[in-house]
């Protein structure tokens, strides 16, 4: 990954396949990581996440190098950045 010490945020929710392996991936891989787990009936912070995203599903992947955040997308997003970065 690029930039110095970089942090990962993956925003979450129960029951999410695609949750477990991204965790599962980043962890595998070293890279620590804050996990923000979503509420189902959180709608505000559904509409926020979606607003900043453009995305609907999850995990949503973001990563932050000093003062810009990038939208690394979802699981198989997450998978092509990584093995694009080795």
């Amino acid at each position: 990954m690029d930039g110095s010490n970089p942090k990962v945020t993956v925003y979450t929710m129960d029951y999410c396949s695609y949750c477990e392996a991204a965790k599962a991936l980043l962890k595998r891989k070293g890279i620590a990581f804050q996990e923000i787990r979503l509420d189902d009936d959180d709608e505000q912070a559904w509409r926020d996440l979606e607003k900043r995203s453009g995305m609907k599903t999850m995990p949503q992947i973001f990563m932050k190098s000093g003062d810009a955040e990038k939208l690394i997308g979802g699981y198989r997003e997450l998978v092509q950045y990584l093995s694009d970065s080795d």
